[in-house]
């Protein structure tokens, strides 16, 4: 596949030589166009390096080549990465007044720009009306991460990692060759329905009728009022699924513990801290569900009385004894309950599971799947890896196994915590079709 990639003058540039890497390492022949202004971030020679090819922002270099037609008549593909406020504004404006904003006008081709900037030029009625003329025109646009930006400051404007762009771009392409069928023809691993609808701008909003409920996080189980019992879970997968939920037109309720991760916008919250909590919010918010996913690691013990001043250590008293009870199985009780009732919610469970010499990750979680009565489980190995450093927990990335209660193939789900929750959620669409 012949591929166009623009590269705009932000300081996300850098990471798009990562994505341009994933593309050449593909099979693809891909072409760099940055800006004048992203040369101040990453040098022509890097481009070329990488790419093979020539790097030029001029259209009147290689007149002889007509480059300015003849780039956009020929592209299969044109990525823009990182799109500028500025590099939007020209796109929809028409303008003509560099190599790649020409090229963008001669496009044959699927058109995907990747934004990032500052949250604030992001929610501004000026670049959310260009986003708006583009997207009206068929061209892809994703909406951007949620994270920590230039500076000190937080928030939407971040580049959404190379490994997203490069699946929605190969989704968009299989969708516009198939009239959107076979998206997981491109190997996205299952990651694609969610991505290629919201990551082209399309007006299919496949959950637009759906309340969705996520748990998300570690509970907190109180020893004193200084101390807690805890685990490593950081709520990143949860928030990933909340985003990619919001993002395929879903009514959203996020039941929120413990989080290391900054809570996601365009959601209902509700704030839990402990199992106990965290048990009556899904118990109550299930009621007027459609879907339940229940992403938070709960606790499966707290100590059987709290504390009511900070344990003190002293040398002349006995080291305390901590007596622990048993936490609900939440997820076994609202299958129960919804078994009971009649009720039509899917509801999904996750699992984090280790092999040992009784069985490996795979067994655990059919075995689990079959004990809680869910419709789906999401199992991933967690613990050390092959390489040491902690597996899941806290990372960016995530490999997971999808089971379905029907007994179909799991489906394998890799790549960065955003692109395991796509395929989380249209595994979910798929399987409310299949009803």
């Amino acid at each position: 596949m012949r591929i166009i990639l623009g590269v705009g003058g932000g300081i996300a540039a850098y990471k798009v030589a990562s994505l341009l890497r994933l593309f050449t390492e593909s099979g693809h022949s891909v072409t760099v166009i940055p800006t004048e202004a992203s040369l101040n971030f990453v040098g022509a020679a890097t481009w070329e390096a990488l790419s093979g090819h020539t790097v030029s922002n001029d259209v009147f270099d290689q007149v002889e080549k007509v480059n300015h037609v003849r780039l956009g008549h020929q592209a299969d593909l044109i990525v823009v990465a990182p799109a500028t406020a500025d590099l939007l504004a020209r796109a929809a404006g028409g303008h003509a007044d560099d190599l790649l904003t020409n090229t963008l006008l001669m496009a044959h081709g699927p058109v995907l720009f990747a934004p990032a900037m500052h949250s604030e030029m992001w929610a501004h009625p000026a670049t959310q009306a260009n986003v708006a003329t583009l997207r009206s025109r068929g061209v892809a646009v994703l909406e951007p991460a949620v994270g920590r930006l230039t500076g000190s400051d937080s928030g939407p404007g971040r580049l959404p990692e190379p490994e997203d762009i490069f699946a929605a771009a190969l989704a968009l392409v299989d969708g516009a060759g198939s009239n959107g069928a076979g998206l997981n023809s491109a190997g996205l691993n299952g990651a694609g329905l969610n991505g290629a609808a919201k990551l082209a701008g399309s007006a299919a909003k496949p959950l637009s009728t759906k309340k969705v409920v996520i748990t998300a996080g570690g509970t907190l189980e109180p020893l004193d009022p200084v101390r807690y019992l805890g685990n490593r879970s950081s709520g990143k997968q949860g928030i990933a699924l909340a985003n990619s939920a919001r993002d395929a037109g879903a009514e959203v309720v996020l039941i929120a513990a413990h989080l290391e991760v900054q809570l996601p916008e365009g959601v209902e919250i509700i704030r839990v801290e402990t199992a106990l909590e965290l048990q009556a919010a899904t118990e109550h918010a299930i009621e007027s569900a459609d879907v339940l996913i229940m992403a938070a690691a709960v606790a499966d013990f707290r100590p059987d009385h709290t504390e009511q001043s900070k344990i003190k250590k002293r040398d002349d008293t006995a080291d305390p004894v901590i007596t622990l009870v048993r936490n609900p199985d939440i997820l076994a009780g609202v299958v129960n309950h919804r078994n009971a009732v009649g009720g039509s919610q899917l509801i999904v469970g996750f699992a984090a599971e280790t092999g040992d010499e009784h069985g490996d990750v795979l067994d655990y979680a059919k075995a689990k799947l079959e004990r809680k009565g869910c419709d789906l489980l999401v199992v991933n190995q967690v613990g050390q890896g092959p390489q040491g450093g902690e597996r899941t927990f806290g990372q960016d990335s995530n490999q997971v196994l999808i089971l379905d209660r029907d007994g179909s193939e799991p489906l394998k789900a890799e790549g960065s915590k955003q692109a395991v929750a796509d395929a989380v959620i249209e595994r979910i669409v798929n399987k409310i079709a299949a009803r």
